[in-house]
């Protein structure tokens, strides 16, 4: 089974740039989406055609956010948000349980902007660290992707001494990752994968992406119980949609 997590930045500017086309041709079994920035009525029906059950959560702020799970297995159930109206209202989370797993689509807080959403992004970890444990205790085989928005080491970024100061790779932020690792869940890519100059988000600026100066800011994240299962990671650099690229786990 393939699962692929991916920042659209923008699903109907995605959709514009090849995005269906994309997605017939990987055939995902599931797709996590994230920052779709728009309303499902505003989006053409494309994933019926191609096979797929789109499960959406938006933000209540329009173009703004949002978080979707596409796939071709109908799920036992469908957990709409994480609990917490804060978060909730800004179309964060949304998980889909299947017979023997469940996959999450998350999408993390960025701090760029200032300090006020830098706070807003340490009070999300917080939260979000105990409830992805709680979350465990009852659904044991869960999968967590999306964009964490922080990138975990310094083999994950293209310049970790410039960029120590910055929001998505500061001490507090990168301490928490392993904390969360820690805590019970594989890094899947580099389950895999430890070769470095592997990147999950580009700047538009300064030609970055041609240049491969990115950071690897996006995870699916799994249990230890899904350890087993997992058959193998990779990231998808040449999907041209979005900021961030694709980034696929597969599991048996």
């Amino acid at each position: 089974m393939k699962i692929i997590s991916y920042n659209v930045n923008g699903i109907r500017a995605a959709l514009k740039k090849g995005f269906q086309e994309w997605l017939e041709q990987e055939k995902p079994d599931i797709l996590c989406l994230q920052e779709l920035k728009a309303l499902p009525e505003q989006v053409e029906n494309f994933y019926e055609q191609l096979g797929y059950e789109m499960y959406w959560e938006s933000a209540e702020k329009k173009g703004y956010s949002g978080v979707a799970i596409l796939t071709k297995h109908k799920p036992n159930h469908v957990e709409h948000g994480c609990g917490n109206s804060l978060y909730d209202s800004e179309g964060r989370v949304i998980r889909a349980d299947f017979d023997n797993f469940s996959v999450m689509s998350v999408y993390m807080p960025s701090g760029t902007s200032g300090d006020i959403r830098q706070d807003f992004k340490y009070e999300w970890l917080d939260f979000f660290y105990d409830y992805a444990n709680d979350l465990t205790q009852n659904h044991p085989n869960l999968i967590i992707s999306g964009d964490y928005n922080i990138a975990h080491k310094e083999i994950d970024i293209h310049n970790p001494v410039s960029n120590k100061n910055s929001s998505g790779f500061l001490p507090e932020e990168r301490a928490w990752l392993s904390k969360y690792v820690d805590s019970g869940f594989v890094d899947t890519f580099r389950h895999f994968n430890e070769d470095p100059h592997q990147y999950s988000w580009w700047s538009y600026r300064a030609n970055a992406r041609a240049n491969n100066k990115g950071w690897r800011i996006d995870y699916h994240m799994a249990t230890e119980n899904m350890k087993d299962r997992l058959s193998g990671a990779s990231i998808l650099p040449d999907a041209h949609h979005s900021d961030h690229c694709p980034i696929v786990v597969e599991i048996d």
